[in-house]
């Protein structure tokens, strides 16, 4: 019998180890291709509301021998006051074309100061623009407009995502789920999609 178009286009899935060797191929891609799906992330935290929260920020860095993920942030912005009330967070990606679900379940540290100037030099001029406005990011005003934006060194954090675990759902002819921890040396096992 030759062989199923579909199920040859998805032979990544197929095993715990390229499953997840092209989740993380995904997320590498993300920092490097400004259009792949894993560029525009949603990183959730434990809100200190009590209620979760999500948004959507850029990768900008994915590292799979050390395991991390980077995001850039402005330091005054909720998501570094709930991380560093309860560090868990939990990034999610939908690659549409692959049909893959990838959430990183991430213990986040975070970066300030002379720690992060390299990667200051490294930002384009205009890209600045996002770390720094007066006044600070989820602060009340007047108008949709009445805010400034001042690109501020001193405004400039980086989240280091020590990734603890995968959960993987690809959609594909035949589901899969898997479940990938760092405690367990990311050897795997199969889920129930």
């Amino acid at each position: 019998m030759p062989p199923n178009p579909a199920e040859a286009a998805q032979a990544w899935a197929q095993s715990l180890e390229t499953l997840r060797d092209a989740a993380w191929g995904r997320l590498v891609r993300g920092v490097r291709d400004k259009r792949a799906p894993a560029r525009h992330v949603t990183l959730s935290t434990y809100g200190r509301n009590g209620w979760p929260q999500a948004r959507i920020v850029v990768l900008r860095g994915a590292d799979k021998a050390a395991a991390t993920l980077e995001v850039h942030t402005d330091l005054r912005s909720a998501k570094i006051a709930e991380l560093q009330a309860d560090p868990r967070a939990m990034l999610h990606v939908w690659d549409d074309r692959a049909r893959l679900q990838i959430r990183a379940e991430a213990r986040a540290e975070i970066l300030t100061g002379p720690q992060v100037s390299d990667r200051w030099a490294r930002i384009p001029e205009g890209s600045r623009i996002a770390y720094g406005s007066r006044p600070a990011p989820g602060q009340p005003i007047l108008t949709a407009l009445d805010y400034a934006k001042q690109p501020s060194v001193q405004d400039f954090a980086v989240l280091i995502l020590h990734v603890q675990a995968f959960d993987l759902v690809h959609l594909g002819s035949d589901h899969r789920r898997a479940r990938f921890e760092r405690a367990g040396g990311w050897t795997g096992a199969w889920l129930s999609p």
